[in-house]
């Protein structure tokens, strides 16, 4: 009579089991790192929609990892190694999660859905109302975005590596994931995760390097203003949107469906078609973004990300946000001084892209020690700023680096 094998029932432990001890300790610590992330996003420590589906999507994938037909371990979510035509259709038919990869993650696809949400939620009349400070705060608040590319060479990286891991520092996911899905296939799974991961951690701690960086008195300026602020009609934002999308595809076409996706929500935001911002800005945005989790999180498998590149990822993707925020917040400075006192320095977090998390970030401290000040305005033109030159860099980086890498 044959015996039952216990460990073919319970795979998920045998298979634990027999791994070797790196990836046993990998996979037990991203269970609970998972965890975490679900316990930090319930807590709103962290962002929820993101990081909830991720965390247990993280817990999930190092759990159920199973012995496939040909003896290895695998597992039934998704498999971001397949490119032979007739195996990923295969795996499509089997792993659950394989189609929405394929054809939405690993195409950009989703990220130009969750760009087309943040253009349906943006007000551009903050960025026209200041256009030179905001695209000044934003510029500085790109200083991680240029100065890790030099650095993440000189550790060893090629320049499109390079390029895709400094793009953390501009602190838009989607713009990661484009921008290593353009020059960084290899390594565009474990930059797009670490981006992520980060995001939710980096804006947890933006906080304390804002009140490391500003002493309270200028965390308390409340700012004044001569005239009132001009107000723009929807039909100036209307044309402000045309003619960025044309201006910026005819200058990067390589990024077109980033710029058409995000100013084709501007523009539906202010024809006023409320039925399209209803669904763009709700389920369309709030669709992908916590499908985007999900996948995150099955992809943090502890076999992809014990690649030994991906402990230099981590140190240079969280260098790039800090020393993005350091230079928002000395362009905050900047201004302070070029306006003689009349700006709050606080403002320069901001410019930090990720809409409008750093602007509302920027209001909550400001409005812990002076809650008569209001910096919101000033904040999120700074952070729309972000959002569009963030966009730039990643259609300039996508176009100059393959000519530099020619030279």
């Amino acid at each position: 009579m044959e015996t039952i094998d216990v460990g073919n029932i319970f795979q998920g432990i045998s298979t634990l089991a027999r791994s070797d001890s790196a990836i046993i300790v990998a996979r037990i610590g991203l269970i609970f790192l998972g965890i975490l992330l679900v316990y930090l996003g319930r807590k709103g420590v962290l962002e929820p929609l993101v990081m909830i589906p991720m965390g247990l999507g993280m817990a999930a994938i190092n759990a159920g990892v199973l012995f496939m037909p040909d003896g290895t371990q695998g597992n039934l979510f998704v498999d971001p190694m397949a490119s032979d035509p007739v195996k990923l259709i295969d795996i499509m038919q089997i792993n659950f999660l394989q189609p929405l990869y394929t054809l939405m993650f690993s195409n950009g696809l989703i990220a130009c859905f969750i760009f087309m949400g943040i253009g349906v939620l943006l007000d551009v009349g903050f960025l026209l109302q200041r256009p030179f400070t905001s695209m000044f705060i934003a510029l500085c608040a790109e200083l991680g975005t240029f100065l890790v590319l030099p650095i993440a060479h000189a550790m060893g990286l090629s320049l499109r590596d390079s390029a895709s891991i400094a793009m953390v520092g501009g602190a838009d996911g989607p713009m990661v994931l484009f921008t290593s899905l353009s020059l960084s296939k290899e390594l565009f799974v474990p930059i797009t995760v670490v981006a992520y991961l980060y995001l939710g951690l980096a804006y947890g701690g933006y906080p304390y390097l804002v009140r490391l960086m500003v002493p309270k008195r200028f965390r308390a300026i409340k700012m004044t203003h001569a005239k009132p602020k001009k107000q723009y009609s929807p039909a100036t934002k209307l044309t402000f949107a045309v003619i960025m999308c044309v201006v910026l595809c005819l200058l990067f076409p390589v990024a077109a469906p980033l710029f058409f996706s995000l100013f084709i929500g501007v523009a539906i935001r202010e024809s006023g078609m409320q039925h399209l911002i209803d669904f763009i800005g709700g389920p369309l945005l709030y669709g992908s973004t916590f499908m985007l989790g999900i996948l995150l999180g099955v992809l943090c498998e502890a076999h992809l990300l014990l690649d030994p590149k991906i402990l230099v990822l981590l140190v240079l993707g969280i260098l790039a946000l800090l020393i993005s925020g350091i230079g928002g917040i000395l362009g905050g400075y900047a201004m302070y001084f070029i306006t003689k006192g009349n700006f709050n320095p606080v403002i320069g977090i901001a410019g930090v892209s990720c809409v409008p998390t750093t602007a509302k970030v920027a209001q909550k401290i400001v409005g812990k020690d002076n809650p008569s000040s209001m910096i919101l305005p000033e904040a999120l033109g700074a952070n729309i700023s972000g959002v569009i030159t963030t966009a730039i860099i990643t259609g300039l980086y996508i176009t100059i680096i393959p000519m530099l890498e020619n030279l």
